[in-house]
């Protein structure tokens, strides 16, 4: 009987390299010239007889995202191939297999559950059905997967404190997808083969088998899938081989690449896959928190503007510290704030119970409580009291923002780093808007460079969300040194489709035809590209300086990033988890015309 050895040197048999030293040198000689020639790893097959090696074959195997960078990068090192190459070698979308953990395919998976991958990566935890429960694990040190019926805006702490999230319902581009992408935890979205029971706290699989509070399962957000047990993951392959392709990339790309960033931690995460600065820092998020949840209320159920105010000046020094936090965490590099955005009625409760509560807190007769909420409530919120609509109603929210923002700027340029804030104005369909805020944020400039001694410069612009704005980009740019596209609410309005429930008809509408693909997930170039043409065309016309770039979601696809380069854009940003794909991408493109130029050159 045959016994296997090794070929290298091995502690747990005989080998090759060992018994036969002379056939082993030859073999590797064999692997070099292979290498070399054919410019590739290859599998080699040989045969040895009466101590002679006869090489059958050289061939290509299959290999992982992992494998496939080690070897570009290393054949790239030995100057077999040239930089520009392997950064040609390797997908960008193959990336985040090697940002997150994964799955390890080799190991038994037993799959319950189906859904539409929302965010890659996997996680094993115990099911959790309330962010209060995900919170709570999460103090206490295990890891849960949060499990919902859909996501809303207060689910925002116990998505950040679970290790995934599953949702029966929704779409690529439903909240939970979205603030899951944004905070790098793998999440699967619209799993409707999964009946999901809140009273009783449980989770049914289409095969009947029934999960429960506490029960562990593993959720792969790469493939879409829900594993029950806790399968084996391979951890993440931020190596030095990964840091010298994007390194590489990086010198080949020409339109900058920035991150969207809601808190210190996300423009940690950031700094870490080398964002040239955030693009996208959405202020509202931050008024989540629990102790600042209730100060946002008391500001809500505030009757004149004074107590606002007095509501308002609680949130300041909180809110001052966090843009501290992050113009140290950025050191320098840019970074473009935007103004508060949604609508007031997000953070009241919504259910009676919450209601009651919310009266004993302020010390309200419930019936006022359950008034004001009503008075706030819209039909359709994400047309109705937000954005600049809020800032030129009650323009105590933007001046306590930029007052937070300037005191910061100060704070920090005194400690040596001098900070050029960006400020975003949300939601703008006309010039009157800005000039409004203009005025009350250069007053509150003013004031603040008159108490503090210490002069700033800062800049002023405005995120194009409304077609309207796209068209009077013109007008619009006369008081904005930069507009960015929220490519998300831009394609929303185009369409009139509300992005949280296309998620109904985006499949059939796919499968027949009726759009390429799902617009929220990749850029309409024919209609919503045309409004990002003509805005960018007429802004620049008002100011050639104009600074363009696009901050929805698309910001970090290939498609998007393309055409972005093609309208000369100056930048594009995008989650943080996503700022390495589009660094890769972005290099792709330019290399690419490159290619195109060479050959039209030759032709010429």
């Amino acid at each position: 009987q045959a016994e296997s050895i090794y070929l290298t040197r091995d502690p747990r048999g005989p080998s090759l390299e060992e018994l036969a030293p002379g056939v082993f040198a030859d073999l590797t000689r064999h692997g070099a010239a292979c290498r070399a020639r054919l410019r590739e790893e290859m599998q080699i097959e040989f045969t040895i007889e009466d101590g002679r090696l006869s090489v059958i074959d050289a061939v290509r195997v299959q290999r992982s995202a992992r494998a496939g960078l080690k070897i570009a990068v290393a054949l790239a090192e030995d100057g077999i191939i040239t930089p520009e190459e392997a950064v040609l070698r390797v997908e960008p979308r193959a990336l985040s297999e090697l940002l997150h953990p994964q799955v390890d395919l080799r190991g038994a998976r037993d799959v319950f559950g189906q859904g539409i991958a929302a965010s890659p990566g996997a996680a094993v935890g115990r099911i959790v059905f309330t962010s209060d429960a995900a919170q709570a694990s999460a103090a206490r040190g295990e890891p849960c997967i949060l499990v919902r019926r859909e996501t809303a805006p207060e689910d925002i702490r116990g998505m950040h404190s679970a290790a995934a999230v599953l949702t029966e319902r929704g779409g690529v581009t439903s909240h939970a997808a979205v603030i899951a992408r944004g905070l790098g935890v793998p999440c699967v979205v619209g799993a409707s083969g999964l009946r999901l029971d809140l009273k009783e706290r449980r989770l049914t699989a289409a095969d009947g088998r029934t999960f429960r509070e506490g029960d562990l399962i593993t959720l792969d957000g790469t493939r879409g899938e829900v594993l029950a047990g806790a399968a084996s993951l391979l951890p993440p392959a931020l190596d030095g081989a990964f840091r010298k392709l994007l390194g590489w990339a990086d010198e080949m790309r020409d339109i900058g690449i920035r991150a969207n960033a809601d808190t210190p931690a996300d423009a940690a995460t950031a700094r870490q896959f080398e964002a040239q600065g955030i693009g996208l820092c959405r202020t509202e998020h931050m008024f989540f928190d629990e102790d600042r949840l209730v100060v946002m209320r008391e500001m809500i159920f505030a009757d004149t503007s004074k107590d606002r105010a007095a509501a308002l000046a609680r949130l300041l020094p909180m809110q001052r510290d966090d843009f501290v936090q992050l113009f140290e965490i950025m050191a320098g590099l840019p970074v473009c704030i935007r103004l508060f955005d949604p609508p007031l009625h997000e953070f009241l409760p919504h259910d009676r119970e919450g209601m009651r509560e919310l009266a004993e807190a302020l010390d309200k007769p419930l019936s006022d409580v359950i008034r004001r909420a009503e008075a706030l409530s819209e039909f359709n919120p994400m047309l109705g009291m937000r954005g600049v609509r809020l800032g030129v109603v009650l323009p105590e929210i933007y001046a306590m923002q930029a007052q937070a923002i300037f005191e910061a700027t100060v704070e920090v340029a005194k400690k040596g780093a001098p900070v050029v804030p960006e400020i975003m104005i949300p939601l703008v369909s006309a010039r009157r808007e800005v000039e409004l805020v203009k005025t009350h944020v250069d007053a509150v400039a003013a004031a603040v460079r008159v108490k503090t001694g210490v002069n700033f410069d800062y800049k002023l612009g405005v995120m194009v969300e409304t077609p309207r704005a796209a068209l009077r980009a013109g007008e619009i740019a006369q008081h904005a040194a930069f507009l960015s596209f929220g490519t998300n609410d831009l394609t929303q309005m185009t369409y009139g489709l509300s992005r949280d429930d296309a998620g109904r008809f985006m499949n059939t509408y796919v499968q027949q035809g009726v759009f390429p693909e799902d617009p929220f997930h990749v850029l309409d170039v024919d209609g919503v590209g045309e409004l990002l043409h003509i805005g960018a065309d007429r802004g620049r016309k008002t100011r050639p300086d104009l600074t363009l770039s696009i901050c929805g979601e698309h910001g970090g696809n290939p498609e998007s990033i393309a055409f972005c380069r093609s309208q000369g854009f100056d930048y594009v940003s995008c989650s943080p988890y996503r700022v390495p794909l589009a660094r890769l991408a972005a290099a792709h493109l330019a290399l690419a015309d490159r290619v195109d130029n060479q050959k039209n050159d030759t032709k010429s």
